[in-house]
């Protein structure tokens, strides 16, 4: 096939990207570039400043140099659409990155200010959780706030009938079911996981039954799905599972704790046989929040429905009169695990923002301090009218 065919190949309703998630939309934004003689093509892996770029003439080789910013956060990730030196260029250098869809993104284990991009212009995060330990709801509300705020850190994409403002639709899955001794088991862990993330899709799979797996490539033919969770989760094994056969590398878990070894160390992007791209990650030991405010407020949405109905504006859910979250709390309605890590994850995502604002930082820590006194002043109110 010829450089010259190119304008033609694209226009064409089968031409070789499609499979990887080219559609009219990218044609458009990649226009300017093909005027210049660029290719297009999709990151399917970056490695130290290459990375593996699949072009309608093949998987190339080739360099970022070009397109190394000082923002982290648009250095060339797997799952970004580029434009690419044509053959027979040597070397061949990624050129310019095409404007995200969507990206996940977490901060950095570092004490800057920094976000680092795990996967880009993503359709479905696959939150992989194991049933071979025991459920940890609190990093599951974690990972939910941030698949809930995906965006592009430019402008959030929205559509009025999707409840998700990126775009990006978060899937709970319950990895390693054919672990659990029965079927009634099985369901209560399903059902505490709902409870955890309300209007999230939560599905039980097995690589070794094969439970669920249909279920899953059924939503994965819908666009780019990226697996995220610990060493150990699964995701690997439920790759192998989704694409028939043993591409990534898997190792047994350890059977003190059900944690594993980091069997994938790079991201990978990968064509499903039924349709869809899959992304999969490396185990995340850290997932710290990022810009994930809007994220919180959706996996918490009942106590975000709540702060509406208290007294006070800013009423901080601590001892404040008229609370209507501490009420809820008190009834039972609530329950106060996700009251403390709905506040955890607030105060977290709040400390972040203000990593990069010197002012802001100083009006939380104002805040926090009147906030707290109040609430101590409202406890030894309570305590003297109850001695």
């Amino acid at each position: 096939m010829s450089f010259s065919s190119l304008p033609g190949l694209l226009s064409s309703p089968s031409h070789p990207l499609q499979p990887y998630g080219w559609d009219a939309d990218w044609e458009a934004e990649f226009a300017p570039f093909a005027e210049q003689g660029l290719l297009p093509g999709r990151v399917a892996r970056v490695d130290r400043g290459l990375c593996d770029v699949v072009t309608p003439f093949g998987t190339v080789r080739a360099d970022t140099e070009f397109v190394v910013p000082r923002d982290p956060m648009k250095v060339v990730c797997t799952g970004d659409w580029v434009a690419v030196d044509p053959e027979g260029s040597n070397p061949r250098y990624v050129r310019s990155l095409l404007p995200r869809r969507t990206a996940f993104v977490r901060s950095t284990s570092s004490k800057r200010s920094e976000g680092q991009v795990l996967a880009t212009n993503i359709d479905h995060v696959v939150i992989c959780v194991s049933l071979a330990a025991e459920l940890d709801l609190g990093r599951i509300e974690r990972f939910l706030a941030l698949a809930m705020s995906c965006s592009t850190g430019e402008a959030l994409l929205h559509n009025a009938a999707d409840s998700w403002e990126s775009g990006a639709q978060p899937l709970v899955v319950l990895t390693k079911a054919d672990l659990v001794p029965d079927a009634v088991t099985l369901s209560y862990l399903v059902q505490d996981v709902e409870t955890t993330a309300p209007g999230v899709p939560v599905l039980a799979a097995s690589a070794t039954t094969g439970e669920g797996i249909d279920v899953l490539a059924a939503v994965a033919a819908g666009g780019t799905s990226v697996l995220l969770g610990q060493s150990g989760a699964g995701k690997s094994t439920l790759a192998n599972a989704l694409l028939g056969e043993d591409v990534m590398d898997v190792r047994a878990t350890r059977d003190v704790d059900g944690k594993g070894r980091h069997t994938t160390t790079t991201r990978n992007l990968l064509v499903l046989p039924g349709g869809g791209v899959l992304i999969d990650t490396p185990g995340l030991r850290g997932v710290g929040l990022w810009d994930a405010g809007t994220g919180v407020g959706q996996v918490f949405a009942e106590i975000e429905e709540l702060s509406a109905q208290c007294r006070f504006q800013d009423c901080a859910h601590i001892a404040e009169p008229g609370c209507a979250v501490l009420a809820a709390v008190e009834s039972g309605e609530l329950p106060v695990r996700r009251l403390d890590s709905y506040r955890k994850l607030m105060r977290e995502n709040q400390w972040i923002i203000a990593k990069t604002d010197a002012r802001l930082r100083t009006e939380l820590r104002r805040d926090w301090k009147r906030k707290g006194a109040e609430g101590k002043a409202a406890m030894e109110a309570k305590r003297g009218r109850w001695g």
